[in-house]
């Protein structure tokens, strides 16, 4: 009896950490199975071996069962974060983007110490389910156990093909199967699209001349605003603090003479990898994976920095969340990095943020753009909106600025991030409060220093699902703000709208962007998206 029951609970541990993962699937169409398939197999397959296999089957079934449900987390994961399932070809990088991530927000010996334990953790489950598993394997037997065992293999492959025909569906899944076809069907897309995007460079456009004559030398800023999306803007939760924002920013920018003219754009990520955004809107292309980003990286494919170099400007890259080495920069051409270890700042790091965004405005203007002989190009990355979006600062007085040392006294303000994790109300209003901040930052720096220059403000991607909710727009608002109102103009005619509030519909990707903005600033309309649309369901999840 004790074996019995023992093996029953085994079955029922084994079924529930197979199907739990399902029931918070943010993109499954059937979220709560109840038996899972596999284990009706596992336990045929044990009944029905000779018992001198029962060891080594228990933990190659065990090492199976525990990948399976790592895809499966996994997918969890970046279904929450990144609003799509986990591809391994291209988010294994990723993994030292959650260990640095992990480390701003808790601190680097508290988060080795929790990998260690993770690591620690993994271990024992993987003996636990081998010695689980052992369990179900009976005792040496006859015939008629080896043939129960064999009908059981069957039912399971039944459930299995039929697990999408009523009444089945109801209460049946295939998680490991459905976690591992997936999977080696995203890689086969994701190879596919290389291969086809890798062909789109080699034939891509060659070097060409560029004037930018209409913007008569006049600096561009092109700043990416950390998680800013049409959530902030569309979202009933939200609204009314975007709306107010963007009212303050409309005021700042009138009071110093300046116009708006705005739209949204899709960015090709969500949560995460602003990278990707940003080298979507530099190069024309639809920058959508690690391995796209790669691939034009090695190809030195045109790009804004390149236009605007052979326009004779001089190109700059501010990017205070920069803290490593970071080679790519120099792969895209500028001629000026200033990465963190770059930037002189006598003020604290806060939490993940390395410096406020008051304090790259003002490290821009003043050691940047000021010294600047030539017309200036620049890409900022204004990371005040980022997560863990603690603590948020007040607007000090520009003229205190100075070294950042201002800022120390915010060093231990604000709730931990834990604590503001802990409540989905309480992050979410944290992520408004940190939008509001970046825009009207942005807005009185514009106010006090853009003069005659061109300022493209925009987002890079929408925050999280938990922000934004499984099935929100990837729209992103794009804000060009100058003096010089027959600038503007030109881009309403591309569909940009007067002032600062985004149309209801957007006008194509952030891979577009190099286009209007060359259609309007050299005076020669061009489509630099070159290569297809990455292959359907290379990064999307598979329906079921």
């Amino acid at each position: 009896m004790r074996q019995f029951i023992v093996a029953l609970l085994v079955v029922v541990a084994v079924n529930l950490l197979l199907v739990a993962p399902e029931w918070w699937m943010p993109y499954t169409d059937f979220p709560y199975p109840w038996l899972a398939t596999e284990m009706v197999m596992m336990v045929g397959l044990l009944w029905m071996l000779p018992a001198a296999w029962a060891g080594w089957v228990s933990g190659l079934l065990a090492a199976l069962l525990l990948l399976s449900v790592a895809l499966a987390l996994s997918d969890l994961g970046t279904g929450l974060a990144l609003g799509r399932p986990m591809n391994l070809l291209i988010d294994l990088p990723l993994a030292a983007s959650v260990e640095h991530l992990l480390r701003g927000a808790i601190g680097g010996p508290l988060a080795w110490l929790t990998l260690a334990l993770a690591g620690l953790g993994l271990v024992a489950l993987m003996i636990a389910l081998t010695r689980g598993l052992r369990h179900l394997a009976p005792a040496p037997g006859g015939l008629p156990l080896r043939l129960l065992g064999v009908a059981l293999v069957g039912v399971g492959l039944l459930l299995n093909h039929y697990r999408d025909a009523w009444p089945i569906g109801l209460a049946v899944d295939s998680p490991a199967l459905i976690r591992f076809s997936d999977q080696a069907e995203r890689m086969r897309r994701t190879a596919h699209e290389r291969e086809v995007f890798a062909s789109a460079l080699a034939a891509s456009e060659g070097p060409v001349q560029r004037s930018m004559d209409r913007l008569d030398g006049r600096d561009v800023i092109m700043a990416f605003i950390e998680s800013y999306g049409v959530t902030m803007l569309r979202d009933a939760r939200y609204r009314a603090t975007g709306e107010a924002a963007l009212a303050d920013l409309s005021e700042s920018l009138v009071a110093a003479g300046l116009s708006a003219v705005t739209t949204t754009l899709r960015s090709p990520v969500q949560g995460g990898q602003s990278w990707l955004a940003h080298g979507s809107a530099l190069s024309g292309r639809w920058i959508s994976n690690q391995i796209r980003y790669d691939l034009f990286l090695n190809a030195s494919g045109p790009s804004l920095i390149r236009d605007f170099d052979a326009a004779g400007y001089e190109t700059a890259a501010v990017m205070p969340a920069i803290t490593d080495p970071w080679p790519a920069g120099q792969r895209w051409g500028y001629d000026q990095i200033h990465d963190h270890a770059g930037i002189d700042y006598a003020g604290p790091p806060l939490n993940w943020v390395t410096m406020p965004d008051q304090y790259t405005w003002h490290y821009f203007q003043t050691a940047i753009r000021e010294p600047a002989i030539d017309p200036l190009f620049a890409e900022l990355a204004l990371i005040s909106s980022h997560a863990p979006w603690t603590p948020i600062l007040p607007i000090v007085d520009w003229a205190n600025v100075r070294d950042g040392s201002v800022f120390q006294r915010w060093a231990d303000a604000g709730p931990s991030p834990g604590s503001v994790w802990s409540d989905g109300d309480r992050v979410r209003r944290h992520y408004a409060r940190a939008v509001d901040y970046a825009l009207r930052t942005a807005g009185e720096w514009a106010a006090r220093d853009l003069g005659d220059g061109v300022l493209i403000l925009l987002g890079d991607h929408q925050p999280a699902p938990l922000i934004t909710g499984d099935k929100a727009s990837r729209e992103v608002p794009v804000h060009i703000i100058a003096r010089d109102g027959a600038l503007l103009a030109d881009f309403l005619s591309a569909g940009f709208r007067p002032g600062l509030k985004p149309p209801k519909q957007g006008i194509g990707t952030l891979a577009d962007l190099r286009g209007y903005l060359l259609a309007v600033f050299d005076g020669g309309q061009e489509n630099p998206v070159l290569e297809p649309a990455p292959a359907k369901g290379a990064v999307a999840p598979s329906p079921h």
